[in-house]
């Protein structure tokens, strides 16, 4: 199983979560990130992910993530790509195996029906669903105090694994970030590729530190022989 972060994106130009000059400068987490915030102001939270959608036009897959495909050509349905991340880049370098925890820019939420629609244009202005028509669309995206998608999935992948890989990162954000502990726990080999050791770094058997786009590569050609 390979989990990967924000790390992994940031290199395709995509903006990070925690850095100095990441994706939330200039607005309150609790603003556009909580259930409260969008309650506050629906308007501002839609135009901020409207924003965010449209600038998934303007990035590309980068070779950690072309690795990753090629890695689930060799392996197949052993392989599982869990990511927290909400862009596509997974899917457009050619993984079909991947789990997005905490949601995806693509798919809008119905809060009427509880639908989850592939979504490519702005929720401004409030367009219908399209499976029960009700003007009741947000972002499909795992906000600070709701539940991460599949879960249930996830543990038993992370618990019956052999491998275990966390690629770019943090180590803070749960319950993500206790993956590691449940995979060493379960007997797996652990092994983190990262920028920086992560807050959690200690935990894993192995850890290597440089840019995604050069240590998955390097990792995926290693596992499947040279």
């Amino acid at each position: 199983m390979v989990l990967t972060g924000a790390g992994i994106s940031a290199e395709s130009g995509v903006r990070t979560f925690r850095d100095d000059g990441g994706l939330w400068e200039g607005h309150d987490v609790n603003a556009v990130a909580t259930p409260e915030g969008f309650a506050r102001d629906r308007e501002l939270v839609q135009r901020f992910y409207d924003a965010r959608r449209r600038s998934l036009a303007h990035v590309e897959p980068n070779p950690a993530h072309l690795a990753l495909a090629r890695l689930e050509e060799e392996l197949g349905e052993d392989l599982l790509v869990v990511t927290q991340n909400v862009d596509d880049l997974h899917e457009r370098a050619g993984s079909r195996r991947v789990v997005h925890m905490h949601g995806e820019l693509l798919r809008a939420a119905c809060e009427a029906c509880g639908s989850r629609p592939r979504w490519e244009e702005d929720l401004l202005p409030s367009p219908p669903c399209p499976v029960c028509g009700a003007r009741a669309l947000r972002p499909d995206v795992v906000w600070f105090g709701e539940v991460p998608y599949e879960l249930d999935r996830i543990g038993r992948a992370v618990s019956g694994c052999d491998l275990f890989v966390s690629v770019g990162t943090s180590g803070s954000v749960y319950p993500a970030a206790g993956y590691v502990s449940l995979a060493a726990s379960s007997g797996a080999h652990t092994l983190e590729l990262n920028l920086e050791p992560s807050e959690g770094s200690r935990f894993f058997d192995e850890v290597r530190t440089g840019p995604a786009g050069r240590l998955v590569p390097e990792w995926v050609e290693e596992l499947l022989g040279g």
